[in-house]
């Protein structure tokens, strides 16, 4: 693929061309019940177990070309089990065993906020919590996800009222 983009034709054409090269579908995971089990509130590796063939699924998706994101809940925070940053270092910890396996997560996002949270601070409805689209409408922002071939995987029927919002 080449574009000679020394004349102000090619440069636009150029503009237009590659940002739709770069477009393909993305596959979005809930995390806990679709790649590790739903053992309540899993703030730490120690507690993580991952499903079987949580790593080949993923790996799977990366070898067609879809970006591959993870889109989680995490009441957790919002109650006062873990904190923030413990999710952070949890999903850096998931993200090295992936790879340590050939497969990657293209990118993360998670929503610590909950109408019956204990912690103050998170206590409100918030458009990124699923059902609402939010997660995944920031990562379509993000990166040039072709939405019409995206799929979202998930446990809850949360998941898919935020799939079906999303687009």
């Amino acid at each position: 693929f080449f574009i000679d983009i020394g004349v102000p034709d090619s440069l636009t054409f150029a503009r237009e061309t590659v940002a739709e090269q770069l477009r393909r579908p993305a596959l979005f995971l809930d995390r806990d019940g679709v790649l590790n089990h739903d053992d309540n509130y899993v703030g730490t590796s120690e507690r993580l177990r991952w499903m079987d063939g949580a790593a080949d699924a993923v790996r799977a998706a990366n070898n067609t070309g879809a970006y591959v994101f993870v889109v989680t809940n995490q009441a957790g925070v919002a109650k006062g089990y873990y904190r923030e940053e413990d999710v952070q270092t949890l999903h850096r910890w998931m993200a090295e065993e992936l790879r340590s396996q050939g497969a990657h997560v293209d990118d993360w996002r998670y929503c610590p906020y909950h109408l019956e949270a204990t912690v103050p601070t998170y206590r409100q409805a918030h458009p990124w919590r699923k059902p609402e689209p939010g997660m995944l409408l920031d990562l379509m922002k993000t990166w040039p996800v072709d939405i019409e071939w995206s799929l979202m995987v998930g446990d809850q029927p949360t998941d898919i009222a935020a799939a079906s919002a999303a687009g």
